[in-house]
C-alpha cells in the first residue's frame, strides 16, 4: 500500500474493491494490527492504534473473514464464541438474521451438532453464515467484512445481505467485496489498484468515471469480454 489517505467517519459504510492483488485484504490487516505500516499512521476515535492494547482494539471490531475460522465443538458454541455470555435465545437470533438457523434445525442434533474440527462437517456457506451469526452477536461498533458472502450462492447471498443492511446500521462498516452488488448501496466505494487508490466516489458516480469499476461492474453482468 502506498500514499494511502481514508477517513471513514462514524456509522459511514465503506466498500473496498478492486483487482486481485490491489491491497484489500492488507489494509484489513493494518486496522486489525496483524500487520505495523512501516511509514503512516492508523487512528481510531483520534487515537493512533498502537496507543490502544490489542484486546480493547479488536473487541470493538467484529471481523467476518473469507478465511472462517471453526473450532472443535457445537455449533452453539462457535456462535457464542462472539459474545460468551450470550443466551440460547440471543444465539439463534443471531443465527437466524445470518440465515443459518434454518439448516440447524433440519440437524439431529441442532444447535449441539459438532462441527468437527476447523468445521470439516459443514460446508464453506455455512461456515460463512456462521462467521455471520458470531459477527452479529459480538454486536462490535466496528465492523469488518471480508469477502463475507464468496461462499454462497447468489440466493443465499441476497438473503444474508439483507440482514448486513440492519447489521451495518448504527455501524461504520468496512465490507471488501469481489461482487459488487454486496457494495453498491456504500455510502462510498474505494477502488484500490496495484497498492494504490485508484477512485473513490458513490456507485453510480464510479460508473459514470467509466475507469477501473466501471470495467470490473462490466465483466460482472458480461458486457465486458
Amino acid at each position: 500500500l502506498n500514499n494511502i489517505n481514508i477517513q471513514i467517519r462514524a456509522g459511514e459504510t465503506i466498500g473496498v474493491v478492486g483487482p486481485t492483488g490491489g491491497g484489500k485484504s492488507t489494509l484489513i490487516k493494518l486496522l486489525l494490527r496483524f500487520y505495523e505500516p512501516q511509514d503512516g499512521e492508523i487512528m481510531v476515535d483520534g487515537q493512533p492504534i498502537d496507543n490502544i492494547s490489542l484486546q480493547h482494539l479488536r473487541s470493538n471490531i467484529a471481523l467476518v473473514s473469507q478465511e472462517v475460522y471453526l473450532f472443535h465443538g457445537t455449533i452453539r458454541e462457535n456462535i457464542a464464541y462472539g459474545n460468551l455470555n450470550a443466551s440460547d435465545q440471543t444465539i439463534e437470533q443471531a443465527a437466524r438474521q445470518a440465515q443459518l438457523h434454518e439448516f440447524v434445525m433440519t440437524l439431529p442434533s441442532q444447535y449441539d451438532t459438532i462441527v468437527g474440527e476447523r468445521g470439516i462437517k459443514l460446508s464453506g456457506g455455512q461456515r460463512q453464515r456462521l462467521s455471520i451469526a458470531r459477527a452479529i452477536l459480538k454486536d462490535a461498533p466496528i465492523l469488518v467484512l471480508d469477502e463475507a458472502t464468496s461462499a454462497v450462492d447468489t440466493e443465499t447471498e441476497r438473503a444474508i445481505q439483507e440482514s448486513l443492511i440492519a447489521l451495518t446500521k448504527d455501524r461504520t462498516a468496512i465490507v471488501i467485496a469481489h461482487r459488487l452488488s454486496t457494495i453498491r448501496q456504500a455510502d462510498r466505494i474505494i477502488v484500490l489498484k496495484d497498492g494504490q487508490i485508484a477512485e473513490q466516489a458513490t456507485h453510480e458516480q464510479l460508473l459514470s468515471q467509466e475507469g477501473v469499476y466501471a470495467d470490473l461492474w462490466k465483466v460482472q453482468i458480461g458486457e465486458l469480454v
